[in-house]
């Protein structure tokens, strides 16, 4: 989920887009008395309703296969048929995180899928059987089937009896009473009978029903949020499998980021200060063959060498500063960023309040974000006036560069702002745009304090 920034405060607000958050949808009618009729109420009921047979099958079928193959493992036998157990509970977790993502809205990714090391059967009933994932579908069949025993009773109970009672006005003529009038008997023995057949027993009854038919769907709800607990939890992919993951895809973004600056720095290299070294031996060459007959040529030959020279220095000294510039090292982000500012082609004013230095892998991630940004303010944004701000907030550290440019940059491009992204993505970092047509831009990144 993307971080956008108000307009007068550091503070995050999260929303969908970097736009910022889209207005809420208004109702006339009050959140308490639309919660019955809603979509998602009745989505949640029909849930619980249809966890009960599910989870009866569930239950039975996996107390039924893991306690035959637990007996039989004295035998061959019994290793097979466990497998087959964890694997036909996985099946049926499949089912499950299927009806949460229709019913529920609840979007669950589904986990990784047995593999063996060798690929033969024994190899896969071994995959199976040393897999977290295949335990923790056992254990939801297990755990369900008393919960859903639980939100059916309760679920359903509520919505019978509160709509029932809510609408008792429009059918308690057709409950025949033996008073003659029509009406259900709340209680009789021997001596007394109380029958709800007068008005004002029927306005209270229905009045009841109001009560539950108002208070049923928070009920539904909150036992629904269970229910995506234990699927979320149990069903889906484990966050250290999910963090292995996001991790091979950050080295691999790694990888390829520190290739692409060494393919950029031999370029640079190759075509900069190496040709102009190149051409600066040849002219040095000549001019050590002129001295001896033509001193003048060699001296002015001689002269345009140290101008060569002069110019491959400050290319060199460009692309130190482009990798770690020393003055980064030596004096820390904010001597750094405005050594960068100096050479923006807009005023840029810079703004760095920070406690103390970040880690250093950080500091150099953050130098060369906002190095970049700033080129993109003067290649791009035809802007006037640029600002750099960077704050800590808790364990993050905060860069905001703002531009009064024509605006419409955006991540989405394949620009320069994309590799950005990615560079950040692969510390935990976010990188967002707010870059509305005609403009201003700002661009703000959120990098962990400590690498």
């Amino acid at each position: 989920m993307a971080t956008a920034y108000g307009p007068d405060t550091r503070e995050p607000q999260r929303s969908g887009s970097s736009l910022g958050p889209r207005p809420a949808r208004r109702h006339v009618v009050p959140a308490p008395l639309r919660a019955p009729v809603e979509g998602r109420t009745w989505r949640e009921f029909l849930y619980l309703m249809l966890s009960l047979p599910v989870s009866i099958v569930m239950f039975t079928c996996a107390i039924t296969m893991v306690s035959l193959g637990a007996g039989l493992l004295v035998t061959f036998i019994g290793i097979p048929v466990l497998a087959a157990g964890l694997v036909m509970c996985r099946g049926f977790g499949m089912l499950e995180r299927t009806r949460a993502r229709a019913l529920l809205r609840l979007e669950v990714g589904d986990p990784a899928p047995v593999r063996g090391r060798t690929g033969g059967l024994m190899s896969w009933m071994g995959a199976v059987l040393k897999s977290g994932v295949s335990w923790r579908h056992l254990l939801y069949s297990l755990l369900h089937f008393p919960w859903a025993v639980f939100a059916f009773c309760v679920a359903l109970t509520l919505q019978v009896w509160g709509w029932a009672a809510l609408t008792y006005p429009l059918w308690h003529w057709t409950v025949p009473s033996q008073t003659g009038v029509s009406g259900i008997q709340l209680y009789g023995d021997a001596r007394h009978e109380v029958y709800l057949d007068s008005g004002i027993d029927i306005a209270l009854t229905s009045l009841v029903g109001l009560c539950v038919v108002l208070a049923s769907p928070w009920v539904i709800r909150g036992m629904a949020t269970v229910d995506r607990l234990l699927v979320s939890g149990l069903l889906g992919p484990s966050r250290l499998a999910e963090r292995v993951t996001e991790l091979e895809s950050d080295r691999g973004v790694v990888v390829d980021t520190a290739a692409a600056d060494l393919r950029r720095i031999e370029r640079d290299l190759h075509d900069g200060a190496q040709a102009r070294l190149v051409a600066l031996a040849m002219d040095l060459g000549l001019a050590k063959e002129k001295l001896a007959h033509d001193p003048d040529a060699a001296a002015r030959m001689v002269d345009e060498a140290h101008g060569e020279v002069k110019v491959a220095l400050q290319e060199l000294r460009d692309l130190a500063r482009g990798i770690h510039p020393a003055v980064l090292t030596d004096r820390g982000l904010n001597a750094a960023l405005s050594a960068v500012a100096s050479r923006c082609t807009v005023p840029v004013t810079v703004e760095v309040d920070l406690p103390s230095r970040p880690a250093q892998a950080i500091e150099g991630i953050a130098y060369f974000t906002v190095s970049e940004l700033l080129q993109n303010v003067s290649k791009h944004a035809r802007a006037t006036r640029a600002s750099v701000d960077v704050w800590r907030s808790d364990d993050r550290l905060m860069l905001q560069v703002t531009d009064d440019g024509r605006g419409g940059a955006d991540t989405a491009a394949g620009s320069g702002l994309a590799g950005l992204t990615e560079r950040l993505d692969a510390v935990d970092g976010v990188l967002v745009v707010d870059s509305p047509a005609g403009g201003p831009t700002k661009v703000t990144a959120e990098l962990p304090w400590r690498g």
